[in-house]
């Protein structure tokens, strides 16, 4: 089992900053890759940026150049600039588990950014 607890979310005004971070504990070693993903109001569940095995790593478009994902032992970190409002969304930390041939996955509870215009 991995258990997942975000923070850092909050309020921010358009053009601003947030820092999410994500601690992983439980089973930590055997960790595949880590993400954020967001999910606004009435929109599905999309993915924000991935790391995997500690360098591969993926970014939406709508957030490329903005925001930068990072790794470090247990902790998955996303550093957001350059915020607009359609990124207002509730943020949540993912990890998955590759244990021989299953992949087990686990969220976190998600933390709001909200960002005004």
């Amino acid at each position: 089992q991995v258990h997942l607890v975000e923070s850092g979310g909050g309020l921010v005004q358009a053009g601003g900053s947030l820092r999410l971070s994500c601690a992983a504990s439980g089973s930590i070693f055997s960790i595949n890759a880590m993400g954020w993903y967001r999910q606004a109001p009435g929109k599905q569940r999309e993915l924000v940026a991935t790391i995997t095995g500690g360098v591969r790593i993926n970014y939406a478009d709508s957030v490329k150049g903005r925001f930068t994902i990072s790794r470090d032992k247990n902790m998955v970190y996303l550093q957001m600039n350059s915020l607009k409002p359609e990124d207002t969304a509730v943020y949540v930390c993912n990890a998955d588990r590759r244990i021989l041939t299953t992949t087990y996955e686990y969220w976190g509870q998600g933390t709001q950014v909200t960002v005004s215009s």
